[in-house]
């Protein structure tokens, strides 16, 4: 019977998922088939690497010991599922010295290593030896980091440089030499590492009680790989190691136009065990993430190199990485062994940056004095903010909520007309502005040309192309943001207009670092006859760092508050332009962007509007056993609504919810698109929801007006759903 589920979850992951010929012939080699992802436990958030599961009960892990055997269990489950399976050290090697000159008083060797069965295994290494006797630390890295070696050959390290990259990668005669491991290519890589080592073990001049590893993009990923293969590897630097690397899984996702586990297993399908890719829209169900890497490091020191708007990183899911990960080297009395270093920029690396990691090693080897300051940018500790700034609110003064609430006023009576639906819907405006929080004092812009994003910035976060046929016009808006307006170039006098609210995409804003189809997500909307207009929400592209110490500056308001304070200003501006229909103006959102746009739609009737994509599960039943997340997620990790917090536990004494949100929209269209498998939203839940609203609706003879998609696919906003929304926002004008 289970293999008869497993195989109907197989059809299912064919149709949601593009075609992958890689997996598609692994599929067929080996039979094998997803696990019944009922029988795993949901894990929303990245695992705690303290907690082990037993019998479905959480279990804490306390001593050294207990980390010490669980770190063992934890290993065993990322070879099953991530790594592949490895075999065992090398009894044997052949040193071949292929060539050996001096440069001035220092030596550079070429050599191969054979080793394995038969010595049919093979590894390119260089070494760049400093003048003297030694012992020198060790800096090892990957073929094309060889500038790297440089800089550390010029600190004293003796640099050891392997054939296991793109630009040279030795590690395809692994396979040929242990047939019968399933193991990634990064984990060849990551192994072959350890090879140099054995042979750096034998020269007496290098000093293997230092040794660091380090490696960038994809590099980076084997080097924190290789570190839990290796222990006698004493420093790892992983230098923007992204999805796969530094990145969780369920924190850098499609959801969050992150280089997600579909994405990643397809365009490089040999990175990792076939396995992960079942896993594809539910990430919750993976028995690991990629903070336990992190963990299973330590006590070791690890420096998590990073750029604020690198598209295959995300700032906020690095330090959610970061401060999991922290937990394990706090157990073990070494909090100071773990950093993130903050880049400027993207995906690039520059001297400077290389000088701090050798900084990072010269500090754990004795060698310096470097500051290495622990810095975090997004709020992340609701306890100090309601401690500090004296917040209190009793969840258990507010009265208990019925589900099927939405026609019944304070008095009990029932809603029959639209007149006392307005009532009520006051009622709502008010309690959301109360969650809201304390809103600062404010007042109109009617934009400027001063302030504006400059070209390098457009090009740092993927949007100096606009496409053929696209007029695009900057304004300074609001509390001095950037907008960006993108409209057909042949638009007639008056043209229809989008309001875009982008999701959790942090390193790019508005605009998808990595997605299915299009990148530039205004481009359909404007080729189907919208103008659209675009802007990062604070903590996202080009504002990352201005969501620093928001809670110093406004402990009585929220980031959501901000976020809506910015949107309404962008419809300042959006009902004043000559050339958009102000009766025409639609709101698209997207994850944040739907929780942002329903919170905007029920206080702004200017949205005439709107389009929901993948919308919150609802307040109310976001219980921590729903396995979405909970309302913590929007309270505690994100910190986008702190009021909301203190009713957790007491979910339904929340003073709205996404019904009411939704009823207050009436009677104007909404679609909603609310995937089958979202694994933040329960499809049942917010069908419910949709069902409430439309009895408001009904009040004003227009329940066709809100209409529900609900595609089988998971969490994801590619070109399909994309079609739908544009779809529905053509059939507005027709």
């Amino acid at each position: 019977m289970s293999d008869i589920k497993n195989k109907v979850l197989l059809e299912q992951l064919r149709r949601i998922l593009p075609e992958s010929n890689e997996w598609e012939e692994w599929l067929e080699n080996t039979g094998e088939l997803p696990p019944d992802f009922d029988s795993l436990p949901s894990h929303p958030e990245p695992p705690n690497p303290l907690i082990r599961y037993e019998n479905g009960k959480e279990i804490p892990v306390k001593t050294l010991d207990e980390w010490a055997r669980y770190r063992e269990e934890i290993k065993s489950i990322f070879y099953r599922w991530v790594l592949g399976n490895v075999p065992p050290p090398p009894d044997n090697f052949q040193v071949h010295i292929l060539e050996e000159k001096s440069e001035g008083d220092l030596i550079v060797r070429k050599l191969e290593l054979r080793f394995g069965p038969k010595y049919q295994a093979s590894l390119w290494l260089e070494l760049l030896i400093p003048p003297g006797s030694g012992p020198f630390p060790v800096f090892m890295t990957q073929h094309n980091h060889r500038g790297w070696a440089l800089i550390a050959l010029r600190r004293g390290y003796l640099s050891c440089i392997y054939a296991g990259s793109d630009s040279r990668d030795d590690t395809e005669s692994f396979i040929k030499a242990y047939p019968g491991y399933d193991w990634s290519r990064l984990t060849r890589r990551a192994w072959a590492a350890s090879r140099c080592i054995d042979y750096l073990s034998t020269l007496p001049y290098a000093d293997t009680d230092h040794i660091a590893l380090t490696g960038h993009s994809r590099n980076g990923k084997q080097s924190l790989i290789a570190a839990i293969l290796d222990e006698r590897i004493n420093v790892v630097i992983s230098s923007s190691s992204g999805a796969g690397g530094a990145m969780t899984t369920r924190d850098f996702s499609e959801q969050h136009f992150g280089e997600g586990i579909e994405l990643l297993t397809r365009v490089f399908p040999d990175w990792f065990h076939p396995r992960l890719r079942f896993f594809a829209g539910r990430e919750h169900k993976l028995p690991v993430d990629f903070n336990e890497l992190i963990a299973l490091i330590a006590p070791r020191p690890c420096l998590l190199s990073i750029a604020l708007n690198d598209p295959v990183e995300s700032a906020w899911a690095m330090e959610e990485t970061y401060l999991s990960a922290k937990k394990v080297y706090k157990l073990l009395g070494v909090e100071e062994n773990l950093r993130i270093l903050w880049r400027q920029g993207s995906h690039e690396t520059w001297t400077t940056i290389i000088e701090r990691y050798l900084d990072w090693c010269d500090l754990h080897f004795g060698r310096g004095s470097f500051d290495f300051p622990e810095r975090l940018i997004y709020p992340h500790d609701w306890e100090r903010w309601r401690v500090k700034n004296k917040v209190q609110i009793d969840a258990q003064a507010f009265p208990r909520n019925n589900p099927d609430d939405i026609l019944i006023l304070e008095d009990n009576s029932v809603i029959s007309s639209v007149k006392d639906w307005e009532h009520k819907k006051k009622e709502v405006q008010k309690r959301v502005k109360w969650m809201l929080g304390e809103e600062p004092p404010q007042t109109s812009n009617p934009g400027d040309s001063y302030g504006l994003e400059p070209g390098h910035i457009a090009t740092l976060l993927g949007r100096n192309s606009v496409g053929e046929g696209v007029r695009k016009e900057q304004i300074a808006f609001g509390e001095y943001i950037n907008g960006d307006i993108y409209t057909p170039q042949d638009s007639g006098p008056k043209v229809p207009a989008i309001l875009w609210l982008h999701p959790f995409s942090f390193s790019h804003g508005y605009m998808p670092a990595y997605r299915r189809g299009e990148h530039r997500i205004f481009l359909p909307f404007v080729q189907a006859g919208f103008a659209v207009f675009c802007f990062d929400q604070i903590g996202f592209g080009r504002r990352i760092e201005e969501v620093e110490n928001f809670y110093e500056r406004h402990p009585g308001w929220s980031l959501l508050g901000k976020m809506l304070r910015d949107s309404q200003a962008a419809l300042d501006i959006l009902t004043s332009l000559p050339y958009v229909d102000p009766d025409r103006i639609i709101l698209a959102g997207y994850g944040l962007g739907a929780l942002a746009g329903i919170h905007l739609g029920a206080l702004d009737e200017r949205l005439k509007g709107l389009a929901i994509i993948c919308p919150p599960e609802p307040f109310r039943s976001d219980t921590p056993d729903k396995g979405t997340g909970g309302i913590r997620r929007w309270s505690h990790r994100h910190m986008l609504l702190p009021r909301l917090g203190f009713f957790a536990g007491e979910e339904e004494r929340i003073p709205y919810d996404v019904h009411l949100l939704l009823g207050c929209l009436a009677p104007r269209p909404v679609l909603v698109v609310s995937p089958q498998l979202d694994r933040e939203a329960n499809i049942e839940d917010i069908t419910s929801s949709i069902s409430q609203a439309r009895l408001v609706y009904h009040l004003y003879d227009a329940s066709l007006r809100l209409q529900q998609i609900s595609p089988e696919t998971y969490n994801q906003f590619g070109p399909e759903i994309q079609d739908l929304v544009i779809g529905w926002l053509k059939g507005l004008h027709n």
